[in-house]
């Protein structure tokens, strides 16, 4: 396979390894040496990389491998995630600055959820990829990965509302 092939295969999802990256360990250095990574080992792998049914499956798969390796390691121990893809210019002061106050909290609240959830958030609503496609990427059953998205966007959903309403129900 040549350069310019393989570049042809990677270079549609190389920014989705990046944004997971991100999510996951927070640092723009950090994800992009991940993203390096990954991608480092998808060129010297390209002999194979045609047998492999989903090639952006499975360096999404090998994106999360790689960054909970590297937070488990004891170089990550101060990473946390934080999340902010979601910007709209157009919109006037007062609604940009609600929009981005919004934002942040959302990002405390998925900072706070439980770790399979913070991924199938990640993967369904940020990267929009399908059930059966998590599921493959974090080695679940698709009803299991519905169940984990429905609670975590519960959880969203609840904390969300309550910060706006000031905790008045």
């Amino acid at each position: 396979m040549t350069q310019s092939e393989f570049l042809k295969i990677v270079m549609p999802f190389k920014d989705k390894v990046f944004r997971l990256a991100k999510r996951l360990l927070v640092s723009r250095e950090e994800a992009e040496d991940a993203t390096q990574e990954v991608l480092l080992k998808l060129w010297k792998n390209k002999k194979n990389i045609e047998n492999y049914k989903n090639v952006e499956a499975f360096s999404m798969t090998m994106t999360k491998n790689f960054c909970l390796d590297k937070l488990k390691s004891k170089q990550a121990q101060n990473l946390k995630i934080v999340h902010s893809n979601y910007q709209d210019h157009n919109v006037a002061l007062q609604k940009q600055l609600e929009l981005n106050d919004s934002m942040e909290w959302v990002a405390k609240i998925i900072e706070d959820l439980p770790e399979q959830q913070k991924l199938v958030i990640q993967l369904r609503d940020i990267e929009q990829y399908d059930f059966d496609e998590i599921a493959k990427m974090l080695d679940m059953k698709p009803a299991t990965v519905r169940v984990a998205l429905s609670r975590a966007r519960k959880i969203i959903r609840e904390k969300l509302t309550n910060t706006h309403n000031y905790g008045i129900k």
